[in-house]
């Protein structure tokens, strides 16, 4: 793995960190939710939350990975020994992917997790965003609690018991599987709350200085096509993503025990787990993984589902140049886009690129 930049990003880092973050005020349903997120609980030996690697100060995604972007690129389990096989996306923002589904072009949109294994189509939550948070609690690899009902026999134990029940109603932790449910929902509705969807980067506030405007210039012309800066409902700016899935040929990490041959979005396809009617896709969706957003990219390193590039700069050198540089041959060939590979730009446009999308960091 290529680990050059990894000492000046970090020094970007540390000054897009600085200042507020929280200034929003949270409903009982958002504030419930943060508490279950940052509630230690919810792991088997009580050493990790939700916001162990999902923390504001990495934007949302981790901060251990964060730190060591070059060699630590995938987070640690509560046992202190499990590694997961992905890079731990930001949850920040995700609120607006929509349910699994094929648009009109006939490509995937939607859905949790890097691989939409997170549809959004079950009959009790329909929503991605509350289904993914109940992956990790049980996940063994991750919090590994041995069952549902020991998550809510936390909440049950725990000191908001009393708020979970006013938001919810006084029955609402009798019934394991609908509290289940609920804890999820309430997770889900913080991570949709003004804490975790700001809006409020110098680009929301129109603040970005020449180099960023030229950045943002070539950002429309090369990137806008995937990382979208159309309008969406409910959102106060654009989110950088258009929620599609796309492979963009990373070369395998062999950093951190990474898994190579990660078929993303056609390997859950190609499961029992995925919707009868799509699963005849797996094969033209190998190695397709979701479209992040790029707000709080800067704080978000390392890059790519496997965590191949520890840098932003680097990141958006291998999009400018991989048909037309020296680099690795892609983990997963089938399927890759055409979108990126040889765009032309200099290494002065790079660098003003790469400013622009330093200002997506929300203050």
């Amino acid at each position: 793995m290529n680990k050059r930049f990894a000492c000046s990003t970090l020094l970007l880092i540390s000054a897009a960190c600085a200042g507020p973050l929280f200034a929003a005020g949270l409903t009982q349903m958002e504030q419930l939710g943060k508490i279950m997120y940052q509630d230690k609980d919810f792991s088997y030996n009580r050493t990790q939350s939700c916001q162990t690697c999902h923390h504001h100060v990495a934007g949302f995604a981790d901060p251990t990975n964060m730190r060591d972007p070059a060699s630590t690129v995938v987070s640690l389990g509560a046992d202190g020994v499990s590694k997961g096989g992905r890079n731990a996306p930001s949850s920040a923002y995700a609120g607006f992917s929509p349910e699994l589904q094929k648009n009109d072009a006939g490509e995937y949109v939607g859905g949790m997790f890097w691989d939409g294994r997170a549809t959004g189509l079950s009959e009790n939550l329909a929503d991605p965003l509350a289904e993914q948070a109940q992956g990790p609690p049980l996940n063994p690899v991750e919090m590994n609690m041995p069952r549902l009902e020991a998550v809510v026999d936390v909440v049950r134990a725990s000191s908001y018991a009393r708020l979970f029940r006013k938001v919810f109603g006084g029955t609402s932790l009798d019934d394991y599987a609908v509290a289940w449910d609920n804890i999820a929902k309430a997770i889900a509705a913080y991570e949709r709350s003004p804490e975790v969807q700001a809006f409020s980067s110098r680009f929301d506030s129109d603040q970005l200085n020449s180099q960023e405007r030229r950045g943002k210039d070539l950002f429309v012309a090369k990137c806008s096509q995937c990382h979208s800066m159309d309008k969406v409902a409910g959102a106060k700016g654009p989110l950088f993503t258009n929620y599609t899935y796309a492979n963009i040929g990373l070369p395998e990490n062999t950093e951190d025990n990474v898994p190579g041959d990660d078929f993303g979005l056609g390997g859950f396809l190609a499961t029992a787990e995925a919707p009868a009617t799509f699963q005849a896709d797996a094969d033209s969706q190998r190695g397709k993984f979701k479209v992040p957003t790029l707000r709080n990219i800067a704080l978000t390193a390392p890059y790519g589902h496997n965590g191949y590039f520890a840098t932003l700069r680097e990141m958006v050198v291998f999009k400018n140049t991989r048909d037309t540089g020296e680099w690795p041959a892609p983990d997963v060939k089938d399927n890759m886009t055409s979108e990126i590979g040889n765009l032309g730009l200099s290494d002065q446009n790079v660098d003003d690129l790469v400013a622009f999308l330093m200002a997506l960091t929300d203050l």
